[in-house]
């Protein structure tokens, strides 16, 4: 394979793993988290055991496919220089020998990325897995399914900044930190609309 069809394969496959992981985190945090409370203990045993195994499995595997295919990624166009060999390409560098600004934006939605897949493996699948094995007392139910909403609500405010990193770099070769910082803003303030919206929505056809 050529250096362009393998960077386009890892393109593809993180994209595509990433629209699994994102779209089952907005799933969890704005039609499943609504609905649940609706549902009484018998619709729950029902439902759930059927439901939540499946999206968690797409979810947390999401998670780990679009970590790996980005770090190749990452490797093959800010580490790797066709016909040179590995070590920092031109898009990376910038003047003087420092980042570039698109490094520097890429490096910021990485970052970001890499938090989120650290609370999915490491904080709300462990605590879903226990929950869902009947692992956990029942006195310590509440606290555990509390710890695992903060860090899917925490992962889901840091998709809007995360997701502007990751399409901007290529666009923004002039970014700096007022940049990172309407990231920051507009990103957290569109997960925080949508999460206004999904509590309105969806109650009527």
């Amino acid at each position: 394979m050529t250096y362009n069809q393998i960077d386009l394969f890892f393109r593809w496959l993180h994209v595509i793993a990433g629209i699994t992981w994102i779209g089952h985190l907005y799933f969890f945090n704005w039609v499943n988290a609504q609905m649940q409370p609706a549902l009484d203990d018998a619709a729950k045993k029902a439902v759930n055991p059927q439901l939540m195994p499946r999206a968690l499995w797409w979810f947390r595997w999401g998670a780990m496919v679009t970590l790996l295919a980005g770090l190749v990624l990452f490797a093959l166009v800010y580490m790797y220089t066709p016909g040179v060999g590995f070590g920092p390409s031109a898009l990376f560098l910038g003047e003087g020998g420092g980042m570039s600004s698109r490094a520097v934006v890429i490096l910021f939605g990485m970052t970001l990325g890499i938090i989120m897949w650290f609370n999915v493996w490491f904080i709300i699948w462990p605590a879903q897995k226990k929950i869902l094995s009947g692992q956990v007392p029942a006195e310590q139910l509440p606290a555990t399914r509390a710890r695992a909403a903060l860090f899917s609500k925490i992962n889901t405010i840091l998709s809007g900044p995360m997701l502007f990193g990751m399409l901007g770099a290529p666009h923004l070769p002039d970014a700096g930190v007022v940049t990172l910082v309407v990231f920051l803003v507009a990103g957290a303030g569109a997960i925080h609309l949508a999460y206004w919206v999904s509590a309105r929505v969806g109650k009527t056809v």
